[in-house]
């Protein structure tokens, strides 16, 4: 009987240790806290993605201005050669109509004059006719010259954008070196590639800071923007967004990491939580030109403007620095 109340303490008492030992164990570190940036990479890799994506970003959104600018010039050029054939046809028949019967000069109009009143008649009528006559010429002069004028922008627009798509070129193998010195950046597509078409509203703000509603500290307008769309589209999951550290964008308030879990940042994401994760990285990726992203990193993989998904471990094997159970989004 006393070995058998012996063994029950016994039992009880490892229960009561293992309980223990589960509660005291600790949560899922948080992105930063493992001894990285909570961006999986160094900071000379960190650095160099940020400046090859900033700058395709950059001259993406510079070239898809020059294709507007050119489609509102080459409409006005289009508008103006539609002008310019009446206006010419004006000027031809006043040529026309002066070679048939000679020019109305001063002398012609004293000589056909029948008395002082009508010399004077004829004489406001020249000035009359000279006026309208200068008027038609200018139009028409004035015409060509803004056609001139449109052909020389449509191609200095054209221009522009050979040079901004050369500087997309330059940017994006300067991304894919980076990684590929890192040991990274293999081609990465995955089946789930795609997502929602959730559509984001484009960011039109300035560049100040604010505050940061998910920490003590400060991020840029553009980030407060696209965590607020994304939280209106039903990403609502926690989010963490300015931190303290070496290195990347969130000690600029240019980054956020949005939990997959509901909860907050816990293990390897699986089941629902990985779909919400894949889904919301799209998101953002669906709406990288309206948002201004420069990349999205999420489950051992980065999203690059310039290069789409390329294989990125480079963290330290657990969840927060290889990115398996949070998306990470940085902003130009």
């Amino acid at each position: 009987m006393r070995q058998k109340t012996v063994r029950r303490r016994l039992v009880a008492f490892l229960a009561l240790i293992a309980a223990s030992t589960m509660l005291a164990a600790p949560a899922s570190a948080a992105p930063g806290d493992t001894g990285d940036d909570g961006e999986g990479g160094s900071k000379t890799l960190i650095e160099q993605l940020e400046a090859a994506s900033k700058g395709f970003v950059d001259a993406q959104e510079a070239l898809a201005k020059s294709k507007t600018r050119q489609a509102e010039l080459t409409a006005k050029l289009k508008e103006l050669d539609t002008q310019l054939a009446p206006k010419q046809a004006a000027v031809d028949q006043i040529v026309q109509q002066a070679y048939r019967t000679g020019r109305l000069g001063p002398m012609s109009a004293l000589l056909t004059a029948n008395s002082t009143t009508g010399f004077l008649d004829r004489a406001q009528t020249l000035e009359t006719v000279g006026v309208k006559q200068q008027a038609v010429v200018k139009d028409l002069r004035e015409t060509r010259d803004q056609q001139e004028q449109a052909k020389l922008a449509i191609e200095a627009t054209i221009r522009d954008q050979q040079k901004q798509v050369a500087t997309m070129a330059k940017r994006k193998a300067q991304a894919e070196g980076a990684l590929k010195a890192a040991n990274a950046g293999k081609d990465d597509p995955q089946p789930t590639d795609g997502g929602k078409s959730d559509s984001a509203t484009k960011f039109t703000g300035g560049s100040g800071m604010v505050d940061d509603p998910t920490s003590g500290g400060r991020i840029t307008q553009r980030l407060l923007h696209a965590m607020q769309e994304a939280q209106a589209a039903g990403y609502d999951h926690y989010v963490h967004c300015f931190r303290e550290q070496n290195s990347g964008e969130h000690p600029k308030g240019r980054a956020c990491d949005f939990a997959a879990d509901k909860g907050g940042f816990g293990g390897v994401a699986s089941g629902s939580s990985k779909t919400y994760g894949t889904n919301l990285a799209n998101y953002f990726i669906n709406n990288s030109s309206k948002l201004g992203v420069l990349y999205v990193i999420w489950f051992r993989r980065i999203w690059l403007p310039s290069s789409g998904w390329k294989s990125y471990s480079r963290g330290n094997g657990d969840p927060s620095s290889d990115h398996t159970n949070h998306v990470h989004l940085s902003v130009k």
